[in-house]
């Protein structure tokens, strides 16, 4: 026993794909019967006739859409960013982003506490050579540099009121 041929929509054999090869299909046809090609004829009639209403239908519905938006006032620029930030948040809810966005904040984490690791080894050097020995030497040759230009200060200052 054969399947009924008419499914409509429902059919499950193969539909050409347009710009498929011409040839595959009229080796289709001249398979089919007389009756068979016109109630093929006959539904692809039918097929048309509701892709021609479904698509003034559309337009109907375009047409009602814009007005809506004149009356309220939405403009181009307006949709484009709502289009945008709705974009933002689709990209910003899916788990890529979401564990992407862990990773570079675990990263970042990493990054401070190693470069609080460096100043503090930085730090504990320095402090490390003002305790050393040398440093000690230099600070109080230093500081004896100073006091000896304080005090050859001083001189110059007693020197110049004498003169007068």
């Amino acid at each position: 026993m054969e399947p009924p041929r008419d499914q409509g929509l429902l059919r499950s054999d193969s539909i050409p794909e347009v710009g498929e090869d011409a040839a595959a299909m009229v080796g289709m046809a001249e398979t089919l019967s007389e009756e068979e090609q016109d109630e093929l004829r006959k539904e692809l009639a039918k097929v048309e006739e509701e892709i021609q209403t479904l698509s003034q239908v559309l337009a109907a519905k375009e047409k009602h859409l814009a007005e809506i938006k004149r009356k309220l006032g939405i403009n181009s620029l307006q949709e484009l960013k709502q289009n945008i930030t709705k974009s933002w948040q689709d990209v910003t809810s899916t788990t890529a982003y979401k564990k992407t966005s862990e990773t570079l904040s675990q990263a970042g984490q990493k990054a401070s506490a190693a470069f609080s690791s460096v100043g503090s080894v930085i730090t504990k050097k320095f402090e490390d050579v003002r305790n050393s020995p040398t440093f000690k030497s230099f600070e109080e040759k230093v500081e004896n540099l100073k006091s000896m230009a304080g005090v050859a200060q001083s001189w110059k200052s007693c020197s110049t009121e004498k003169s007068y």
